[in-house]
Parts: C-alpha cells; structure tokens; sequence
C-alpha cells in the first residue's frame, strides 16, 4: 500500500515516501556515525555545529550564529554558555552595541576540529562513496531548495 487517507478521505503519501519521515532517516543514518565520533571528545553534536560554523566563518553574534548552526536562540545560548565553561569559546559584548555578544572559538575548540578532521572526512567520503558525487550534489542543491519554503 502506497496511500492512506486521512479523515477527509484525501490520499497521503505513504510514511516510506513521506518527506518530513524520510529526512528523519536520513539525518539519522548521518548523524550516528558523526555522534559516535565525537563520542570520547565530551562534545555534542550540536557543540560540534557551534565549533565548526566559528571555524568557518569566524567570531559572530549569536543570532547569526544560532541560524548558521541550524539551532534555536535559546538552544544556543546554553549551548555556548556550556562551551564557554569548557574554554572553547569565548563570549564578549559588542563594542557598538552593549546588548549584542559576540561568539569567537579558542585555540582550544580549533583543537577539537583538528583531532576530529580527519574522522569527518572518513565520514564525508563514506557518504559520497555511497551516493555518488553528482546525486550527493543534486541533494545537497535539493536541501537548499528546501529551505526557500
């Protein structure tokens, strides 16, 4: 069965081919493999997205940081506050604007990215490998899409 229908008697895609359940797998089948990376490092995953989005784009406010890092403001505030204990942060407020803090990672958490670089890659190429470059591509333009909704 392809189909089920809701209460309105309306055909719905099956849960195989639902979008909302298939991106949960999806994200799921990625996920293990970077949260038993970081398993032995004592960071999450979503500290490992605050690290990494500081390692690319440099010290931030922490709204900017929050969306580039896919998280909730008040997810992320808790979220460096932990990091900031850890010393892999650091937090200051904005010489402009005193309400603004502005994010920058330390020495400390680059040290983090660079222990785990090449356990991220191992894991990048195991996807590509599996996907294959061009689809890897197409998805990865399809998920921009995505967020344009």
């Amino acid at each position: 069965m392809t189909e089920t229908n809701d209460s309105a008697g309306r055909a719905l895609p099956s849960t195989r081919r639902s979008i909302p359940i298939a991106l949960i797998r999806a994200r799921e089948k990625v996920m293990t493999p970077i949260r038993e990376m970081l398993a032995d490092s004592g960071i999450t995953e979503q500290q490992w997205r605050i690290l990494r989005v500081l390692e690319e784009y440099g010290a931030q406010d922490a709204s900017t940081l929050a969306d580039r890092a896919c998280l909730l403001l008040p997810s992320q505030t808790r979220i460096v506050q932990t990091l900031l204990e850890k010393g892999l942060v650091t937090r200051q407020a904005d010489e402009k604007d005193r309400r603004k803090q502005t994010v920058a990672i330390t020495d400390a958490g680059r040290a983090i990215i660079e222990d785990k670089l090449d356990d991220a890659k191992a894991i990048a190429a195991r996807i590509e490998a599996v996907i294959g470059r061009e689809k890897l591509t197409q998805l990865l333009d399809i998920l921009e899409d995505f967020q344009k909704l």
